[in-house]
């Protein structure tokens, strides 16, 4: 078995040989000025785009009620066991699968579900299927609460519950210990469902850390809708462009991309001396929590201002660029994603599953889980695994350009264009060389 003694671990993962690192580094510096310069020379996203709409019994199975019901009754289902678990259950995380439950099915598992297949959480949310069940008892509509949510919050509080969970992940003193991790699903719950309460559906869908976390990565999805509300297949670039710009939202790529290249950062030796070193002076948390806050505040603050470094726009618009612009950050965060965890999910999400042989520590042996053995598919093709890792940070960093450059031409005047977006693509292109530096180990 593969305990979770120090959260999700995932930069402890095999790092990638120099030399893939380089090829993929010249490759996105090329791609970026080629993207730039030669073959992007007027918009071409259109998240109002047709798309090609899926056959009928598929699009009747997808808003079928009895689907939608299905799903949030086996997701409140799965989640009453899983409390149950974590208190009845083994107090060591070597033994309990609970936090892997956290860590690599909701952190990981249904954000790469959410890239695949479209806004996962949404359908999944056990606080949204509550609060649904409350409102059909007292027949109000889900989406009406007591009070209005502020545009001017934006995904602010969603950036503040990602950060607690990035937080508990890579700061704390315990992060796979089972009592943390139930800590911070019962502090989910309950601030989510309290949230639902008072302001109605829209708290879910711009302040729960984990929607907006999952309904960010489907915009890069091939999963939309059309004008009618219909399902539709669509070029993902196409969604990403109808990303709602919102006041938190480099707030919110920031943490999930500056707390991934700090966890990655973290593994190296010589930041481990430097806190074991400070440990008799400083609390370990502390420093962990001020290097992980100057990870996050470098990514968000080195995007916004190359995101207002333009000319020919008044200041109220040049404010506004960063948010405007966030969505080119998502096919990063989505290549991080897929580069730093996908070893974890494979073979460490094997691992949780096979703790649920006998998920209470009863001696239990369900369906024969505990006579398995975890198959190391990836860790034992070390090339193909740094071949998949390369190419989902180069694929990611394409995208991003690509977005960011398409907006660049709706949103500066035609003198800025191509100056104007000089410094973000130097900055993404920064992000991913940074990011090969960090999978290769330092």
């Amino acid at each position: 078995m593969i305990p979770l003694a120090h959260g999700l671990n995932g930069a402890e993962d095999l790092p990638i040989p120099l030399s893939y690192a380089l090829v993929g580094a010249a490759w996105a510096l090329t791609a970026s000025f080629a993207v730039l310069f030669l073959a992007w020379r007027r918009p071409r996203l259109d998240p109002a785009s047709p798309g090609f709409p899926l056959p009928e019994p598929m699009r009747r199975m997808i808003d079928a009620p009895a689907t939608r019901i299905g799903l949030a009754t086996a997701s409140l289902m799965v989640t009453v066991g899983v409390l149950v678990i974590a208190v009845f259950g083994s107090p060591d995380p070597a033994r309990n699968p609970v936090p892997g439950v956290l860590y690599i099915g909701v952190w990981v598992g249904v954000m790469v579900a959410s890239l695949l297949i479209g806004p996962v959480w949404k359908v999944l949310s056990p606080a949204r299927a509550i609060h649904r069940c409350a409102c059909l008892l007292l027949r109000r509509a889900p989406a009406h609460g007591f009070l209005r949510y502020r545009e001017e919050w934006g995904h602010l509080p969603a950036a503040a519950g990602l950060f607690s969970f990035v937080w508990l992940e890579l700061a704390w003193r315990a992060p796979g210990s089972v009592s943390s991790v139930l800590t911070w699903l019962i502090g989910y719950l309950v601030v989510t469902s309290i949230g639902l309460v008072v302001f109605g559906t829209v708290w879910a869908e711009r302040a729960d850390p984990l929607e907006v976390y999952s309904t960010l990565l489907a915009h890069l999805s091939p999963y939309g809708r059309d004008r009618t509300g219909l399902p539709v297949l669509r070029m993902p670039l196409n969604n990403l462009a109808g990303t709602p710009a919102l006041a938190g939202s480099v707030a919110v790529a920031a943490t999930l991309l500056g707390s991934t290249a700090f966890d990655s950062f973290s593994s190296f030796p010589r930041w481990r001396e430097l806190v074991d070193d400070l440990a008799p002076v400083v609390d370990a948390t502390l420093v962990r929590t001020a290097g992980l806050l100057v990870f996050i505040g470098v990514v968000g603050g080195l995007f916004t201002a190359a995101a207002r470094a333009t000319g020919g726009v008044s200041p109220a618009e040049r404010a506004l660029l960063p948010r405007r612009l966030a969505h080119s950050l998502t096919p990063i965060v989505a290549g991080y994603l897929i580069a730093h965890y996908l070893t974890f999910l494979v073979e460490k999400g094997q691992a949780t599953v096979l703790l649920f042989a006998d998920p209470l520590d009863r001696g239990w042996n369900v369906a024969g889980l505990a006579d398995r053995d975890v198959a190391y598919v990836l860790s034992s093709h070390p090339g193909v695994l740094a071949t998949c890792k390369v190419l989902a940070v180069l694929l990611g960093h394409v995208l991003g350009v690509a977005a960011a450059h398409d907006r660049c031409l709706l949103l500066l005047p035609p003198r800025h264009r191509l100056t104007g977006q000089l410094a973000l693509m130097l900055t993404m292109v920064g992000f991913t060389f940074t990011g090969l530096y960090l999978l290769f180990g330092g």
